[in-house]
C-alpha cells in the first residue's frame, strides 16, 4: 500500500475540519486533506472538496513548528497551571501570521497536558506505510512523552494492508485506529454508498486487532431508516461480535441539508427512524452482541442516550434496562425526555423523575409554545444545530 505525496508549496500549519470527540484534547496533525471516498450519503463533511495527501515534509514542518512553541511554553512556564493570561496575546503579536494556527494548537495542547495526538483528516493511512512511519517516528522523537497517537481509517484502505504493515505502524507509534463501521448490513451499506461491505469491515477490523492496534468502531443508530431498522441492528451486532473491537462508539444518525441523504428524506425514499425506533434498534443490537468485550461509549451531543456507556459484557444488562425504560414510557414522556436531553437538561433517562429538571423542561415548552406535535419539529432544529 503506497501513495505519492502531492507536491505543493508549504503555506503554514494546517488544520482539518473534524476529529473524534475522544480526541478533544489532542494535538491535531493534518496528514491528508478531505476524504478519498467522499460518497457516503449521510456525511455532510468534505462535500465539494477534492482529496489530496500532504507532502511528508510539510507534515514534519507542522510538527516542528508546534514543537518550537511548546518548547517556548515549557521554558517560560513550569506547568499549564502557571501560564499567564497574556502569554498567547504576546506570542501572537510576535508570530508570523502563517504560524497562528500552530501557536494556538501548541497553546491548547500544552494546557491539556500534551498526552495524545490525532492524525487528520479522514484516513491518514492513505499516504502509505513508509510515509506514515516517517511522520510517526518524527512525531515521537519530538514529543517522546505522548501516550497515544490515533487516526481515522476506512475498511477499504485497511484490507489492502497486511498484518505486518500494521505491526510496522504500531511499532512506529500508531496506537489506535477509528473506523466508521456505521452498519453491518450490506443492504444499509449499499444504500448509503459506504464503499464497504460487511465482510470487508470484519476483515479490516480483525487485521487491526491482530496487529495489536486498538480499534474503535463507530455505529450509527437510525442509518437503515424505518425500513431496514431491525436488519441494521441485527447485522451490526453480528459484525461487531466477529470483530470484538476495543471500543464501540454510538453516533445517532442526523441528516443536515448538506448531506446527500437529505434528498432521499425530502422525496420520501428514506423515512427517518423515530426516537422510539432508535431506542428499540439499539436495544436489539445490544441484546444480539455475543462474546464482545468492548467498551461502549455514547459521547457525542447527538447521542440521545449517554447512559449507553460501559464495559461489555458486564454493563450489557444495565444498558438494555435503560433503553427498555424509555421504550416502556408513555409517548408524552418519551417526547419530554427527548426534549430535555436535546436542550441539555437531562443526562439520563431517570432525570425525567427529577422535579427540578422537569420544571426546566416545562419552561422551555412554554417559552417556545411547544405542543406535543410541535416537539418533534423543534427537536429536528436542535439536532441540526449540533452538526
Amino acid at each position: 500500500m503506497s501513495a505519492n505525496p502531492t507536491e505543493s508549496e508549504y503555506n503554514g500549519f494546517e488544520l482539518g475540519p473534524i476529529r473524534p470527540p475522544s480526541e478533544a484534547q489532542s494535538l491535531l496533525i493534518r496528514v491528508t486533506r478531505n476524504c478519498a471516498w467522499n460518497r457516503c450519503t449521510f456525511c455532510p463533511v468534505y462535500k465539494g472538496k477534492s482529496f489530496s495527501t500532504r507532502p511528508t515534509e510539510d507534515v514534519i514542518r507542522d510538527i516542528d513548528v508546534v514543537h518550537r512553541y511548546v518548547q517556548e511554553l515549557r521554558h517560560e512556564f513550569k506547568d499549564p497551571y502557571s501560564v499567564t493570561a497574556d502569554w498567547q496575546v504576546k506570542a501572537t503579536d510576535e508570530a508570523d501570521p502563517h504560524d497562528y494556527p500552530a501557536l494556538d494548537m501548541a497553546y491548547q495542547w500544552f494546557m491539556n497536558g500534551m498526552k495524545t495526538v490525532f492524525l487528520q483528516d479522514s484516513d491518514a493511512l492513505t499516504v502509505g506505510i513508509a510515509e506514515l512511519v516517517r511522520i510517526l517516528e518524527h512525531l515521537r522523537s519530538r514529543f517522546p512523552s505522548i501516550e497515544r497517537v490515533t487516526s481515522y481509517s476506512r475498511s477499504s484502505t485497511l484490507v489492502k494492508a497486511s498484518v505486518d504493515d500494521l505491526i510496522v505502524l504500531r511499532e512506529a507509534g500508531l496506537d489506535r485506529i477509528h473506523v466508521g463501521l456505521e452498519s453491518g448490513s450490506d443492504n444499509v451499506l449499499k444504500m448509503v454508498r459506504k464503499g464497504a461491505s460487511k465482510d470487508m469491515h470484519i476483515r479490516a477490523g480483525r487485521l487491526v486487532k491482530d496487529a495489536g492496534i486498538e480499534l474503535s468502531e463507530y455505529v450509527m443508530p437510525g442509518l437503515g431508516g424505518q425500513l431496514l431498522s431491525h436488519e441494521h441492528a441485527v447485522e451490526t451486532a453480528d459484525a461487531l461480535s466477529q470483530i470484538n473491537p476495543d471500543f464501540i462508539r454510538m453516533r445517532q444518525l442526523a441528516i443536515p441539508d448538506r448531506a446527500p441523504l437529505s434528498e432521499a428524506v425530502h422525496d420520501g425514499r428514506f423515512v427517518k427512524c423515530t426516537d422510539l425506533i432508535i431506542a428499540q434498534e439499539m436495544h436489539t443490537m445490544l441484546q444480539n452482541l455475543e462474546g464482545v468485550t468492548s467498551i461502549i461509549t455514547s459521547d457525542h451531543l447527538l447521542d440521545l442516550f449517554p447512559e449507553i456507556t460501559g464495559k461489555l459484557p458486564e454493563a450489557q444488562e444495565k444498558m438494555c434496562s435503560v433503553l427498555q425504560t424509555f421504550i416502556s414510557m408513555p409517548p408524552s414522556d418519551q417526547r419530554t425526555y427527548c426534549l430535555g436531553r436535546r436542550i441539555g437538561v437531562f443526562s439520563r433517562v431517570s432525570d425525567i423523575n427529577d422535579p427540578a429538571k422537569l420544571e426546566q423542561v416545562q419552561y422551555w415548552k412554554e417559552r417556545y409554545e411547544l405542543t406535543e406535535s410541535g416537539v418533534d419539529e423543534f427537536l429536528d432544529r436542535v439536532v441540526q444545530s449540533f452538526i
